[in-house]
């Protein structure tokens, strides 16, 4: 099991230490926009809903509706696709940014922006889909490299080989 959790921690480095902090920049950023515009927007933060004047109640709820539109599976459970897909985006998001499980994290947003884009995004063009194909796509990168040398991932994969 040890061996396995060092393969999905320890990350993919760079030669030149320049270009791991080109990645960690680029993840960084991408992940709190992740995190903070798109996924605290779907656990009803009190920034997010002073424009619309709704209470916390209301604004929590319109997702898993919006989500139950899908139709299928999502139709069966919303709430709980609705939860997985808020987490991804907002937990998902911060530990990305921040390179703490990255290939999980990783994982869990190409899968959210997945169904972003096919059962969401797909009827409003590439201009509507482009948000959810930048993070796609930037998941997909870091799915194979991890955090890089500047992630906490590098920290721990650092320990697990001293011991």
């Amino acid at each position: 099991m040890k061996n396995i959790f060092k393969i999905i921690i320890t990350p993919i480095g760079q030669k030149h230490w320049f270009a791991d902090l080109a990645f960690a920049l680029i993840r960084f950023i991408g992940g709190m926009l992740l995190a903070v515009d798109f996924g605290a927007s779907k656990f009803g933060m009190p920034w997010t809903d002073k424009e619309k004047n709704l209470d916390l109640f209301e604004v929590i709820e319109w997702f898993p509706e919006d989500v139950a539109e899908y139709g299928g599976i999502f139709a069966v459970v919303p709430v709980f696709f609705a939860w997985m897909g808020a987490f991804s985006e907002a937990v998902g998001g911060l530990f990305f940014a921040f390179g703490l499980k990255t290939r999980v994290a990783s994982f869990l947003i190409m899968c959210t922006m997945l169904v972003a884009i096919f059962m969401q995004k797909w009827g409003q063009g590439t201009w509507g889909m482009l948000p959810a194909m930048g993070f796609l796509w930037l998941a997909v990168y870091n799915l194979y490299l991890g955090s890089g040398r500047f992630g906490f991932d590098q920290l721990i994969a650092s320990k697990l080989n001293t011991d």
